[in-house]
């Protein structure tokens, strides 16, 4: 009789480096990550889980709950809750790419544009 082991490594999704310089929109860039396939809205949205994340509410509850910090980007609940290195989230994640725009747009003021 033969035993076989199997190993595997998981490789976590490294992000593809963003120029933090470039300009990040928050309708175009930061706004679908929340909306798209209702990755964050099926619980964050009017009458759910603060902060609303649906497309009319998202920025004006973003700001209203606190959860960007201009001083220390890093440390934003808007960043690292779902950040994908944390287990501190128990639905959705960030991908790699997503976080590091998230904290492009905090790091450039969290700009309503």
């Amino acid at each position: 009789i033969a035993v076989f082991s199997c190993t595997y490594d998981f490789i976590k999704e490294a992000a593809t480096p963003i120029n933090p310089g470039a300009p990040v929109s928050f309708s175009q860039q930061i706004l679908p990550i929340f909306n798209n396939n209702n990755n964050c809205t099926s619980c964050h949205k009017p009458g759910g889980q603060k902060p609303d994340y649906t497309i009319a509410n998202a920025y004006n509850s973003i700001l209203n709950n606190n959860v960007v910090n201009l001083a220390v980007p890093a440390s934003s609940p808007f960043y690292k809750v779902p950040n994908p290195t944390t287990n501190t989230h128990t639905w959705k994640k960030y991908t790699a790419n997503q976080a590091q725009l998230v904290l492009i747009w905090i790091q450039q003021g969290a700009q309503n544009n």
